[in-house]
């Protein structure tokens, strides 16, 4: 008895493996396999027996649009010995529908790009007789979509093509090989947050289903503000307030609409909040230029933000994991230290003029100078001062300036144009961040007025908050030498990553949707190229 047991044990193995006998389609090409086995790998059922490696050109060659693809699908296979990974033991298995599912789902993603065969994939899911065939053209489709999805989604437009619209930020780096492992395991991981995605990228796409939202129940209707009216304030009653209140409902600003047509402290709390999201200076005055603000059709918010998700894809996570670091938001003309994974300071800036603009780019910062001379840049010593000082021969003393050489610059001192502190990060743009004398320019709302550098109002402030742990300063130390009139230059122990990034969308911690002018046209190149895919 117990020998006809072992016999039956081993006899039904067996059976399963060496009693079925399958067929492969591929590209008008049949291939007969006698035998099916499976290999587990990682609790993965994979079809063992390996397919031609000479039938993927073939693929390619019928699928052009897919052909950039190539490297990344035989390396997949390379890795896998060009075993089928998208059939187990049932078929087709769950993780291509799942896979298709994201596909015809890329709008959620800020995405409005043409998925190439996409009639051919819907031919394919639609026909539910032949999933448990397997087929090696489906196959190489599969493999060469999921890569099309993770470069899309993940990874975005091309290096070339960022630094082409003037993002020199550094772009991560990463296969998606590897990472199809894991999903082939447990498909659910498509659908959780990804630590290759920056936090924001999430609190975008919820703004973004959001402002659906509110196009899908019809938007927001233009305002129609009084020509003679010059401005509202609190206290005064006027029709234009009824609607004033219906628009910012709409968007959140205020919790209800109370239809009523007085200017009262419910509507200043709304007005604020809505000022504050669309840097505007939180003042009571609503004036016209708030309400062509706040006509700008939903459809337009709705790009912005697609815009700025894009804008995080690329940028790594693991750039805001170090202890330290500072970005600035041209956008928003803001500054922020951040220390131990929290804002240990925010300032106001002053970035580059349209004609000078501040580029999008990442440095070290290495020193801090005190009491800094201003070495006069060859094109402002072309355009500015030499003009100058042919109508005027005390112009370079009046302004306590020297020649030095071929090259004029300007003495340490309260006039100095770089204020009393230079910040450092070497790069080949000549960008840096500095004090001014110009205090006056950071209370305008709109602070695009240097050559190209970060003025920074609050340079004494961040001066002390880098120095903080430094026992070789302290702040009286610092507002000495900020204030000696002779140039001190000190090498930081510790390198401060710079980020000068470009977002003219941005989630707060408090979950509130901001919006910044797009100052330097970034945002309707990069639109465009990304709407060139328009279906």
């Amino acid at each position: 008895m117990k020998r006809i047991l072992v016999i039956l044990i081993f006899s039904v193995p067996y059976y399963l493996l060496l009693g079925h006998s399958y067929t492969i389609k591929a590209s008008n090409t049949t291939l007969p396999f006698s035998t099916v086995s499976f290999i587990y790998k990682k609790s993965i059922p994979i079809l063992n027996e390996p397919f031609d490696s000479t039938l993927i050109a073939p693929f390619f060659a019928k699928y052009p649009k897919l052909k950039y693809l190539k490297p990344e699908v035989i390396k997949l296979y390379r890795k896998h010995n060009y075993q089928f990974v998208w059939y187990d033991r049932n078929g087709r298995n769950e993780f291509a529908d799942l896979l298709y599912s994201k596909i015809n789902n890329l709008d959620q993603e800020g995405l409005k790009i043409r998925v190439p065969y996409k009639e051919k994939m819907q031919t394919i899911f639609q026909d539910y007789d032949n999933r448990k065939e397997s087929n090696i053209e489906i196959e190489l489709l599969m493999s060469s979509l999921y890569f099309f999805y993770f470069n899309r989604v993940f990874k975005g437009v091309d290096i070339q093509k960022t630094q082409e619209l003037g993002w020199y930020l550094p772009r991560k780096k990463q296969s998606y090989v590897n990472r199809l492992d894991s999903l082939l395991q447990d498909p659910s991981l498509i659908n959780k947050k990804d630590k290759d995605l920056l936090g924001q990228y999430y609190q975008l796409k919820e703004a973004l289903q959001n402002y659906r939202n509110i196009e899908k129940k019809g938007g927001w209707s233009p305002i129609v503000w009084p020509k003679k009216m010059k401005s509202l304030k609190p206290g005064d009653t006027a029709d234009v307030v009824l609607q004033i209140r219906n628009r910012l409902s709409i968007t959140g600003d205020l919790n209800f609409d109370s239809k009523k047509n007085w200017y009262d402290n419910e509507l200043l709390a709304g007005v604020l909040h809505y000022k504050e999201r669309n840097a505007f200076t939180r003042d009571p005055d609503l004036l016209p230029k708030h309400i062509k603000d706040m006509n700008i059709p939903v459809n337009e918010h709705i790009k912005t933000i697609m815009v700025n998700m894009e804008r995080c894809r690329w940028i790594s996570p693991s750039l805001t994991k170090t202890q330290q670091y500072i970005m600035v938001n041209i956008p928003s003309f803001n500054l922020t230290y951040f220390k131990n994974g929290k804002p240990a300071l925010e300032s106001k800036v002053v970035v580059g003029k349209s004609l000078n603009r501040t580029v999008v780019f990442s440095g070290q910062m290495s020193e801090i100078i005190f009491s800094p001379y201003w070495n006069v840049p060859s094109s402002i010593l072309r355009k500015e001062i030499l003009p100058a000082i042919a109508k005027n021969a005390n112009y370079l003393e009046e302004h306590d300036m020297e020649w030095l050489g071929d090259k004029v610059r300007q003495r340490p001192g309260l006039e100095n144009s770089l204020g009393l502190v230079k910040f450092v990060f070497p790069n080949s743009f000549s960008i840096y961040m500095h004090d001014t004398p110009s205090k006056s320019l950071f209370n305008e709302e709109q602070r695009a007025f240097s050559h190209g550098c970060v003025r920074v109002a609050r340079a004494r402030d961040l001066a002390v908050a880098i120095l903080k742990d430094d026992k070789n300063w302290t702040p009286e130390k610092i507002d000495a030498a900020m204030n000696s009139g002779s140039e001190k230059t000190y090498t930081l122990t510790t390198k401060i990553p710079v980020y000068i990034g470009y977002f003219t969308a941005w989630v707060d911690r408090d979950g509130s949707i901001h919006f910044y002018n797009d100052i330097y046209g970034h945002d309707d190149r990069l639109s465009e190229l990304l709407l060139s895919d328009l279906l």
